[in-house]
């Protein structure tokens, strides 16, 4: 368990980002995104560029994807891809409505040099595969059920090299493991236990038995939809029981008012992919 003494502290990190200028929810691919509710596009884009400062004054590098017209969901730029040690592994995307932006993700990562592997299994980036390098010798985990196959887990072990553990989403409001489970820092994580199924939990247990463990309310209102450089944990301002448990385990909580993009089915981390070179 964390100690008084422990000292937590921040990591520079690089993410890629993109403006929500043409957010809106035109379709409805999952349950939080209704069709009847209108989007206030201007405010979206003053929240998500208060969330890039945000990521800046922390010390943060913040490369951007250039939007298109068409793919309104676009801003989630955390679903186009899994980044490990200068390895990319790309998205393919379950609903039509988002296949072209793997393209577009794709076309960024080469024109900068990366090592892209294409993939032949559905799935949706950093929205299913979060990474611990620090973790038992660095670990991968990686969510199914709703968007992922769990065919996509063997073959990003494979692209990556690193263990990948399955873990089995069971509620469609937590359609994704970045709604339901974050790395607070680079060896432990924040995760909600009623999202994944019994079997998860107690490997989630075993894994981490010092995580720090969300309610539903603050898992509802995408609190662990979270991005933390190992002291400073950005997350969405609705979750206050949330951010006063990171407090208490020497995490130091900035929260970001998104209830925009949340009318999308996302809040931080969804807007935020992480290069790891």
């Amino acid at each position: 368990m964390v100690t008084v003494n422990q000292q937590r502290v921040p990591r520079k990190r690089t993410y890629l980002m993109c403006s929500p200028e043409h957010f809106a929810v035109e379709y409805a691919i999952n349950p939080w995104m209704d069709v009847t509710a209108p989007v206030d596009a201007e405010l979206a884009v003053k929240q998500w560029d208060r969330l890039r400062e945000t990521l800046v004054s922390l010390g943060h590098e913040v490369h951007l994807l250039t939007p298109e017209r068409g793919l309104p969901d676009m801003v989630f730029a955390a679903n186009g891809a899994f980044v490990v040690d200068g390895t990319v592994y790309g998205a393919q995307f379950k609903h039509e409505q988002r296949h072209a932006e793997a393209a577009a993700h794709r076309a960024f990562y080469e024109a900068n040099g990366w090592r892209f592997i294409a993939p032949s299994e559905t799935n949706e980036g950093e929205g299913d595969f979060a990474y611990l390098p620090e973790a038992h010798g660095a670990l991968v985990l990686a969510g199914h059920g709703f968007r992922t196959e769990p065919a996509a887990h063997a073959e990003a072990q494979e692209a990556l090299g690193r263990p990948v553990v399955s873990l089995r989403l069971v509620d469609p409001r937590f359609y994704h493991l970045d709604v339901a489970l974050a790395s607070i820092d680079d060896e432990n994580i924040a995760y909600y236990p009623g999202a994944f199924s019994a079997a998860s939990q107690r490997v989630l247990t075993q894994l981490f038995p010092d995580a720090v463990i969300a309610d539903a309310e603050d898992a509802l209102a995408f609190g662990l939809n979270l991005v933390s450089d190992g002291l400073n944990v950005v997350l969405n301002s609705e979750a206050t029981r949330l951010a006063g448990k990171l407090k208490a385990a020497g995490y130091h909580p900035v929260p970001v008012e998104l209830a925009e993009l949340k009318k999308g089915g996302g809040s931080v981390k969804c807007c935020i992919a992480e290069l790891r070179h």
